[in-house]
């Protein structure tokens, strides 16, 4: 007599085998296989910053900087600096490295300081840029002449030209101004601005000054003449024109005054 299953125990039976295909049996077999699996090694993360302070110089050429790379690596990292301008000393420690270049005299230099950190490798990028505002701005009393004033102001020993952009202005109010863009020289340069402009009752007594001003990428170095009062001038032609008007008139005068009555 064969044994005889309770028919409980045959339904609890089918149920398993056929829930082993459903999702959430598959679910569960990967949860189980997770917990079986072993864990992925930790190792060493590479993830870090680098820092490059002053990130943007401006100074004078011929002058000395220093550039501090600094770092958050973990491990010993290994450093580099990239740049066209000579280098002189460098000091390091953790976590650093400082960097001093020397005779700085481009106008605009780009240096990029590397660090190589498990394999993994990052830069930071600081700009160094060098200028001479200028020595002297000097304007030149205005000339009258045919109803126009002629303005001559002189911008002294100033670089980099290319940058400088000079403004002439009448009381409160810009008459002109012009950017010298077109220099490209790369040593300190003398500049003569030269602007004539008609002349009216209401110029007479204004203050006229000239500004010179280098704007070098958002640093804004300037220097001003010593403003000049807008007067009745006369040129030569017109003095010459003005006493011989009066030589005319003082004869015509002698003439009528010897007529007889």
């Amino acid at each position: 007599m064969g044994s005889v299953f309770p028919l409980s125990l045959l339904l609890l039976l089918a149920a398993a085998y056929w829930g082993s295909g459903t999702v959430q049996g598959r679910r569960a077999r990967r949860s189980q296989g997770r917990r079986d699996s072993p864990p992925a090694p930790s190792g060493t993360s590479a993830s870090f910053w680098v820092r490059i302070s002053p990130q943007s110089v401006a100074v004078r050429p011929g002058v000395s900087v220093w550039l501090n790379c600094s770092n958050s690596c973990p491990l010993p990292p290994n450093s580099s600096l990239h740049t066209q301008l000579r280098r002189g000393e460098t000091f390091s420690g953790p976590g650093w490295v400082s960097y001093q270049l020397l005779d700085v005299r481009a106008w605009s230099s780009d240096v990029r300081c590397f660090v190589t950190c498990a394999g993994e490798t990052r830069g930071a990028t600081a700009r160094i840029i060098t200028y001479k505002a200028p020595h002297s701005v000097i304007l030149e009393p205005p000339v009258l002449e045919g109803g126009m004033y002629t303005l001559r102001c002189h911008v002294m020993r100033v670089f980099p030209v290319g940058f400088l952009v000079v403004t002439l202005r009448r009381g409160g109010r810009v008459i002109y101004s012009e950017s010298l863009e077109r220099f490209t020289g790369l040593d300190p340069a003398n500049v003569t601005l030269t602007h004539a402009f008609h002349a009216g009752l209401r110029d007479f007594g204004q203050p006229v000054t000239c500004l010179a001003r280098l704007n070098l990428d958002g640093l804004v170095v300037g220097s001003s003449s010593a403003p000049i009062t807008l007067t009745l001038a006369w040129s030569p032609a017109s003095k010459a024109l003005a006493f011989t008007s009066i030589a005319v008139l003082v004869v015509i005068l002698v003439a009528v005054g010897a007529l007889p009555a």
